[in-house]
């Protein structure tokens, strides 16, 4: 079977040949090691090199572009996954100002618009705020941002270019590879610093909150429709909103907010012959009956197995749902060999017991990841699945 074949399989829950991978996400740091030289994939850092291109110029920036996308293929085929992840992290935007090596600063608009971005090297990632200190978001300012979303909802139409990536692999390699591609995520802002007013908003606005995440669903609508017409079919979505103690609002709010709308983005996907996946970090069940019961999203990825979500469990709760991971990322950055070995075992385990399995890290492999660890992963999947 080609990967893309196994995929579907996976998905339509037929047996393959061997058990899918799809490794989530990968730091730079790690890839370098695997590829051999400095490799373009990764989080923040990866929004600090485009933004360092940029500061450079044209041909930085292009040079920027154009190693992202190799290394991003190189780095999918080197980890041997069934599923393609053409496109990291982006920060496509002009800086007016270096302030050091790892700071810039955007002056667009009034002062009060202007935004710095500060990279972290040791842990790869960025920070991005505001270059004044903002006073907290309000009830009215959140009616602003849905008013001015509803106005503009009728431009609202995607194009290649957002996705340029993902259409040059889908040209590249679509006839052998299924390929990942975004669209179709579905979340509040409630982790933003100063955003407390979205959490009131659900007892005291409820009405911004539905009509905010109703913008969600018709972009999706639209996402939706424009990806399968083009030959895409595993639609990568979701959103953070929970920890190891469960949702960030409580499960009454999810039920009558979130649940609705996720199942009216998996009826869109039904309607198109595509698959709505959803991801969020942290221990679900308290509304996994509303995720992957009520909406009937088809996929999970970013299992986060240390904060309970275990996938025997899932897959006896809900036969219907196709998992991606459950090799913590935890485990692989701190646990031993004969850790990651098992880990990686059960999870191919439960693949070749339950066929609506894809095999991967759940997360990112951070940066710091023992290679040791890293190959004895890999080298167990290759020789096991």
């Amino acid at each position: 079977m080609t990967p893309r074949e196994r995929v579907a399989a996976a998905f339509e829950g037929r047996p393959c040949d061997m058990i899918p991978v799809h490794h989530i996400h990968a730091s730079s740091q790690v890839a370098s090691a695997l590829l051999g030289r400095e490799a373009y994939v990764g989080g923040g850092i990866q929004q600090w090199r485009e933004v360092s291109a940029w500061w450079q110029g044209e041909d930085a920036h292009t040079e920027f572009v154009e190693r992202s996308f190799q290394d991003a293929i190189d780095l999918s085929m080197v980890l041997e996954n069934d599923i393609i992840r053409p496109s990291y992290w982006r920060f496509n935007r002009r800086p007016t100002k270096r302030i050091d090596e790892n700071t810039f600063l955007f002056e667009h608009g009034d002062e009060s618009e202007w935004q710095v971005l500060r990279y972290d090297p040791p842990s790869e990632q960025c920070n991005l705020f505001p270059y004044r200190a903002q006073r907290p978001v309000t009830f009215e300012d959140i009616e602003r941002e849905v008013d001015a979303g509803e106005r503009s909802l009728g431009e609202y139409r995607p194009s290649e270019s957002w996705f340029d990536f993902e259409f040059q692999t889908q040209k590249l390699f679509g006839d052998l590879y299924a390929i990942r591609i975004h669209g179709v995520g579905i979340s509040l802002p409630l982790a933003d610093a100063g955003n407390e007013a979205w959490f009131e908003a659900l007892i005291l606005r409820p009405d911004l909150i539905a009509r905010y995440l109703d913008l969600h669903v018709e972009h999706a609508r639209h996402t939706i429709a424009f990806l399968a017409s083009r030959g895409f079919k595993y639609l990568f979505g979701g959103g953070d909103f929970a920890s190891n103690d469960g949702p960030m609002y409580s499960p009454r709010h999810f039920h009558e907010f979130l649940a609705p709308r996720l199942r009216q983005i998996t009826d869109i996907c039904n309607s198109h012959g595509v698959y709505h996946l959803f991801a969020s970090d942290g221990n679900l069940w308290p509304v996994a009956d509303d995720i992957f019961g009520y909406a009937g999203t088809h996929g999970f990825y970013e299992i986060d197995r240390r904060a309970g979500m275990d996938l025997r469990k899932l897959h006896d709760r809900f036969p219907h749902l196709t998992t991606v991971g459950n090799v913590s990322s935890h485990t692989l950055h701190l646990g031993t060999k004969d850790d990651v070995v098992r880990e990686t075992m059960e999870a191919i385990a439960e693949g070749k017991r339950y066929s609506h399995t894809v095999v991967g890290v759940s997360n990112s492999i951070v940066p710091g990841t023992p290679m040791e660890n890293l190959m004895a992963m890999l080298d167990t999947i290759r020789e096991h699945r």
